[in-house]
């Protein structure tokens, strides 16, 4: 069969089962349009910027099992797209992006629209390809998707110049892939497992400390299973919510900066701590020199080899699939005779029941205002905690991430590791055609969600029913609290007064918008939303108190003992 390498990425599309290609046509990759166009079986999703496409590619694989791929064009496309493909790759996101590039002949020739792709993108992929031949798109493609779902998945770019989409060859798919150069361990050192579990079985102060790593790997249903037979207390990181059920006693809540005390403390005075696909971040452990002063054993699991040991000395390393770790460990487990000492885990489930008796996350509700934190409650309570919930970044991703308990994983998307804002308009549309029957709610402030509000008309082309629940502070909220503790509350261009209607901003696009000024009128908003216009899009714009500050808060270079619990602590 001879097609064109139009025809060709096509066709490997459809061989790799994908549904949507969110993307924005150009010069560079109008005969892929073309050939997208004479087909039925990927949709294309057309976003109104570039970056809009890589995050809603990114979001449709964070709620998936799949990988979301993103369409380019040359130049301007491709620099667009930048930092959504940074975005990915720092929370380690399985998507393919595919940018068109100036004919073979005309690179290195400052053509128009020609920017070098691979050498921008290069820091920020798990790898990139060049395609210079017609004949090398389908094996290209192949390495392009066996590469960002294995091992530690991330972003990768396959950049196809104009004329090799002209170009003709014969066609054949390759059924295997086999890469010399790359073979990441799956199955974890046995002797090394065989460590880790005596370890945990001898702890008197054990911790289980997991993140995003469980939720790529699907091993929520593993962590599970080997937390409860352990007894043992368990915290998810920011990225890994949702990996163990918030609502389980054994939950201690999120660690880190904006984590609980109680998790904090046990995550800083454990003796033996099980990190599961987490990465001793800065925002977690805070201070490592200071998170070092304990003695304690620490078993980390991971796929990726160079994240073990790199911020933080490691006891037991186990390198392989998390869930396939989990599985072994439960194994070995169920298999001894061998069991936890009661007395010890007693008297340390005493200690944490005392932290966790300070209640951290309480705060001072009102009749006369709205309390971000309160509106977060409600949507958990109007969704029976159900929905898919994206957010931008800044108070209210800590809001949402703090209040809205996820029990199950791939309901909560968020930019960790990068901390983009922007992402979370973008994230609910991949969201929603993943899941068209979901209910999708989109927490976001209003700086965050201007940085990408164009996408309300890709929502009303596709007839997207995401609910936009906008905290409107009406300041750059995180910025303003970092001012207004660590810099005498001079507030430096933090204050947005020049803010839209929002409301009817959202009814110009086409969706039904809704402001909401008083604290009785949340629920009812949130339920004529979810329940009279469940199949619209709706702009809930929510006039929330300008004052308040996300707590707990641990400092940039403070411990994790170092906590401000709130503004009685300044």
């Amino acid at each position: 069969m001879v097609l064109t390498g139009a025809e060709i990425v096509i066709r490997c599309l459809q061989e790799e089962k994908v549904e949507y290609v969110f993307g924005y046509p150009g010069g560079a990759v109008l005969y892929l349009y073309d050939a997208l166009f004479q087909q039925e079986e990927v949709r294309h999703v057309l976003v109104r910027h570039e970056q809009a496409a890589v995050h809603a590619a990114d979001g449709f694989a964070r709620s998936t099992e799949k990988v979301g791929v993103a369409l380019v064009t040359s130049g301007p496309g491709a620099t667009n797209a930048v930092t959504g493909i940074a975005t990915a790759y720092c929370d380690s996101i399985p998507i393919v992006i595919i940018s068109g590039q100036v004919p073979t002949a005309a690179i290195g020739q400052d053509a128009f629209q020609e920017v070098d792709t691979v050498g921008i993108t290069r820091p920020c992929v798990k790898h990139n390809f060049l395609v210079r031949d017609v004949r090398d798109i389908a094996i290209t493609l192949k390495k392009a998707f066996y590469l960002a779902r294995t091992g530690r998945p991330g972003p990768v770019l396959v950049d196809i110049p104009k004329d090799i989409t002209i170009a003709r060859c014969e066609y054949e798919y390759p059924r295997e892939i086999s890469m010399r150069s790359y073979n990441p361990v799956v199955r974890g050192h046995q002797g090394q497992i065989k460590k880790a579990v005596q370890l945990l079985l001898e702890a008197r102060r054990p911790m289980i400390y997991t993140g995003g790593g469980v939720v790529l790997a699907d091993a929520a249903e593993q962590l599970t299973r080997l937390t409860r037979l352990l007894g043992y207390p368990v915290t998810n990181t920011l990225m890994g919510l949702g990996g163990y059920p918030a609502s389980d006693r054994q939950f201690l809540g999120m660690p880190g900066m904006h984590g609980t005390y109680e998790a904090n403390m046990s995550m800083h005075y454990c003796d033996v701590l099980l990190a599961v696909g987490a990465r001793f971040d800065d925002r977690v452990i805070g201070n490592p020199a200071h998170f070092a002063e304990e003695p304690r054993k620490i078993i980390h699991v991971d796929i990726d080899p160079s994240s073990i040991s790199k911020r933080v000395k490691v006891d037991v390393p186990i390198v392989g699939d998390v869930r396939e770790v989990l599985d072994e460990m439960i194994r070995q487990l169920e298999a001894g005779a061998a069991r936890p000492n009661a007395d010890h885990l007693s008297a340390w489930w005493k200690q944490i029941e005392e932290w966790r008796s300070r209640d951290c996350m309480a705060y001072k509700n009102s009749d006369e205002i709205i309390k971000p934190q309160f509106v977060v409650q409600k949507l958990w309570e109007v969704t029976g905690g159900e929905a898919i919930v994206t957010s931008d970044v800044g108070q209210h991703q800590m809001w949402a991430a703090q209040y809205y308990r996820f029990d199950r994983p791939r309901r909560w998307l968020n930019s960790g590791g990068l901390g983009t804002m922007g992402v979370g308009l973008p994230y609910a549309m991949g969201a929603q055609l993943a899941h068209p029957d979901a209910r999708v709610a989109c927490i976001t402030g209003e700086a965050s969600i201007q940085m990408n509000i164009q996408e309300l008309s890709t929502c009303k082309q596709f007839r997207l029913p995401i609910k936009i629940c906008n905290l409107n502070n009406r300041y750059l909220g995180m910025v303003r609290q970092w001012q207004q503790i660590f810099h005498g509350a001079r507030y430096s261009e933090s204050y947005m007064d020049s803010l839209p209607d929002f409301a009817r901003l959202a009814a110009a696009y086409g969706h039904v918008g809704i402001r909401v000024d008083r604290p009785s009128d949340v629920e009812d908003a949130l339920r004529e939303a979810f329940v009279k216009h469940r199949n619209d899009l709706v702009f809930l714009d929510f006039q929330v108190d300008q004052t308040e500050n996300v707590y707990p808060m641990v400092q940039g270079g403070k411990g994790l003992t170092e906590m401000i619990l709130s503004a009685e602590d300044l």
